[in-house]
């Protein structure tokens, strides 16, 4: 391999951008910082996710349930694993 395809290869690996990743936002948290996840993912105004959550959780309570769920389902910035999936092997680690 010369130096030219060595350089050629790797300018297109740091030219990809990064595969974005859901994740509950550390920075726009005011609960669990699952709307500031989902509006940084969608790339969208958090307080636009705020309000349809809001919304869909005085209309019918879905809003509430799906905000508990991605609350458990969606890990934090930083982690490599979600609530939910700690907790399930925390269980397993401890009927070993």
């Amino acid at each position: 391999m010369n130096t030219a395809t060595a350089d050629t290869e790797s300018s297109t690996v740091t030219d990809q951008p990064a595969a974005r990743q859901l994740r509950r936002s550390t920075d726009e948290k005011m609960l669990a910082g699952v709307a500031g996840g989902i509006a940084r993912y969608l790339n969208v105004d958090v307080t636009l996710v705020r309000v349809i959550i809001a919304v869909l959780a005085l209309l019918n309570g879905v809003g509430l349930a799906l905000y508990i769920a991605a609350w458990l389902l969606i890990p934090e910035d930083g982690e490599d694993q979600s609530l939910a999936a700690a907790w399930i092997a925390s269980l397993q680690n401890r009927s070993r």
